[in-house]
């Protein structure tokens, strides 16, 4: 058994887990500094709160459930902010490429990074822990509390769609 609230227990999962808890932050909220505060905040909450669990692997999926719920809050309290900002500046914020931008790797990932986040939360998440946290279907289904047929269907899903929303001729990766 493994406490959250004693040190050696605690570095443990720190260890096993960081890195993984700051992908799927990073992933959300699109800020790496913003996902390192995330991530710590989750592994403080469940410090101070003395958990105790029977195996790293569920300290694990707690911790990546409790970090997507931060993180989730965290990009609606920000989308709510900015359009709050923009509404009150009449901001015109429409981007203009230059042809050659078209070709960057950078333009790619923008372009999937915001495909992304057309997607509806439920196919969202599960792509988010598939190809960023690199969970396999039956962590993502324990993580999200729904059965591992349902996670390969929401990212069979959420694959078609991104690949619709992207057009697979405009994405240029070499």
């Amino acid at each position: 058994m493994l406490q959250a609230n004693k040190e050696s227990d605690f570095k443990k999962i720190y260890d096993a887990t960081m890195q993984l808890l700051f992908k799927v932050a990073y992933r959300i909220v699109g800020d790496e500094e913003a996902a390192e505060d995330l991530v710590h905040d989750s592994l403080i909450k469940m410090h101070e709160k003395g958990l105790e669990f029977p195996s790293v692997d569920d300290a694990k999926y707690w911790l990546i459930r409790v970090v997507k719920n931060a993180s989730l809050n965290y990009a609606k309290r920000k989308g709510r902010e900015r359009r709050a900002y923009d509404k009150a500046l009449r901001e015109d914020h429409r981007e203009v490429d230059s042809g050659e931008t078209e070709y960057l790797k950078g333009d790619t990932k923008k372009q999937v990074l915001e495909a992304l986040e057309k997607l509806p939360a439920n196919l969202k998440m599960v792509l988010v822990l598939r190809e960023y946290a690199d969970l396999n279907y039956k962590e993502i289904g324990r993580v999200l509390g729904i059965t591992e047929g349902n996670v390969k269907v929401r990212v069979f899903r959420a694959r078609e769609q991104l690949s619709k929303l992207i057009g697979e001729e405009d994405v240029y990766l070499s």
